[in-house]
């Protein structure tokens, strides 16, 4: 059956097609405007990170800076993919297939992040004489990689079981850009269904032991000191909510590939539901978990939101204190 699936795709996109020759409807219509808002207040929250040193010698708003620029591209990249699936456009395949990889890439690329700012806030919080040691430039540095190494497994995955399938003929034609038609065979599917459940294994049991750890350490504080171990506390229950829905968008496609059997039209508007609830509502967590929500970063946002015309936040409003 997935077999007769690509075949059929592949048929459509061997029809040409013409560029904007359909009319927007109201549900693409609202994907650009929530894309837009989205892009928006992140474009501002990146250039607010970077315009002040504190932002930016903090391994914890190092990280939320990181989640921003990967959120922020895979949604220009997604909605690029959306545009062109609607509108029937077809590209060449390798093209299609490095844009694919970079969008797996960076879809997992979010969650890994997310695990890495649940340890920083543990080191923080339960380990604190040690967080100035183990948060340092190097640490930084050697965590952004690894970060980017472990969400590359799967992308590099996907890319050499399509090598391993795909014929010369399908490198040589064109293809309305989707990710299942890179992966018709039903152990190919099966294959990326397990990296994905392994990968969201250990990043439950990450989240799980972060939490519970911090509990512990939120017992045995003082009443005086226990406010950033309850405000981390909520930090990394907020981040298992979004890790929770960044890695169901991982079960999707399945999900509507069974249902693109059973009847087209609630095909396309569970695709549609996915998307919104799966793609674009994690990633609007992230500001604000690590940006709305944190005093000093708001005042510093507020200034740059409204053009400097408000009163400019000194060096010490700025300064962070160990959450």
């Amino acid at each position: 059956m997935v077999e007769n699936l690509s075949l059929i795709c592949c048929n459509i996109t061997s029809k040409p097609t013409n560029l904007f020759s359909r009319p927007l409807n109201e549900k693409i219509l609202l994907v650009q405007v929530l894309v837009g808002i989205f892009l928006y207040v992140n474009s501002l929250m990146i250039f607010t990170f970077l315009k002040k040193e504190a932002f930016r010698t903090d391994t914890r708003y190092v990280l939320f800076a990181q989640t921003l620029f990967m959120d922020s591209f895979l949604m220009v990249l997604t909605d690029l993919a959306v545009i062109q699936s609607y509108y029937q456009y077809t590209i060449p395949c390798v093209p299609c297939v490095i844009l694919c990889m970079v969008m797996i890439w960076l879809q997992f690329g979010t969650p890994v992040t997310l695990v890495a700012m649940c340890l920083e806030r543990y080191v923080a919080i339960c380990m604190p004489l040690r967080h100035a040691n183990i948060s340092s430039e190097r640490t930084q540095l050697v965590g952004l990689v690894v970060i980017w190494w472990l969400s590359a497994v799967p992308p590099f995955l996907v890319l050499f079981l399509f090598l391993e399938w795909a014929p010369p003929s399908v490198l040589s034609s064109s293809m309305i850009c989707e990710v299942e038609l890179l992966l018709p065979k039903k152990w190919q599917a099966n294959s990326r269904s397990v990296v994905a459940t392994l990968y969201f294994l250990w990043m439950s049991a990450v989240i799980v032991i972060t939490y519970f750890r911090i509990v512990k350490v939120a017992k045995k504080a003082a009443s005086g000191n226990s406010k950033s171990t309850t405000k981390g506390r909520k930090t990394v229950i907020l981040h298992a909510v979004q890790l929770l829905l960044c890695l169901i968008q991982f079960c999707c496609p399945f999900v509507e590939t069974a249902i693109l059997r059973i009847d087209l039209k609630l095909f396309v508007n569970v695709r549609y539901f996915n998307f919104i609830s799966f793609i674009l509502a994690p990633r609007c967590l992230s500001p604000l978990i690590y940006g709305l929500r944190d005093e000093k970063f708001v005042l510093v946002l507020k200034y740059y939101a409204v053009f400097g015309l408000s009163k400019k936040p000194t060096v010490h409003s700025v300064k962070f204190e160990r959450q």
